[in-house]
């Protein structure tokens, strides 16, 4: 296992945390923009996140090359659900394949308690199965099927939300 570093996101990390989250749009397997988004787009997501509470983490190897970005995201927005966060892992392209998806999971969810966070959400596109495989194998279950809800190229695509109680 290759040993990784997690640091907390900085203002000037966010133009490789754009980069990272453009070069997965063209797949139409992560994300549901179907064109490249900018820093300015970013900015408001990019100040929603705190160390203490919500964090977004840049994941780098041993060389110090950032190899992707991990966040946890409030669900629904509301303070009842403080307790439940979406998480996103993008990994950049140049390190996909590797693992590390299995790894950064992993350590997201030994560390989310520490958050406050009991209920973790992954937002997944239903044909992405090797994103679904990965956070099955880690004992998430189908806690919402959106049928049809996004068209991509013209196909319209399924959208699932996985979840998993990690403490009570």
């Amino acid at each position: 296992m290759v040993v990784l570093k997690y640091r907390n996101a900085t203002f000037d990390d966010l133009p490789k945390i754009v980069a990272i989250y453009n070069s997965t749009i063209a797949s139409r397997m992560v994300t549901a923009d179907t064109e490249e988004v900018s820093v300015d787009d970013k900015l408001k997501w990019f100040h929603e996140h705190s160390t203490n509470f919500r964090p977004l983490w840049m994941i780098e190897n041993l060389d110090n090359e950032v190899i992707g970005w991990v966040s946890f995201q409030s669900f629904y927005g509301r303070p009842a659900y403080n307790g439940t966060a979406e998480i996103s892992i993008y990994l950049d392209q140049n390190f996909r394949g590797n693992g590390y998806g299995k790894q950064i999971l992993e350590y997201s969810l030994q560390q989310a308690p520490t958050f406050g966070i009991k209920d973790v959400l992954a937002f997944i596109f239903a044909h992405n199965e090797p994103s679904v495989k990965l956070f099955q194998n880690f004992g998430f279950e189908v806690w919402g099927n959106f049928p049809n809800i996004a068209v991509l190229d013209d196909i319209e695509r399924s959208l699932l939300i996985l979840g998993k109680r990690i403490c009570s």
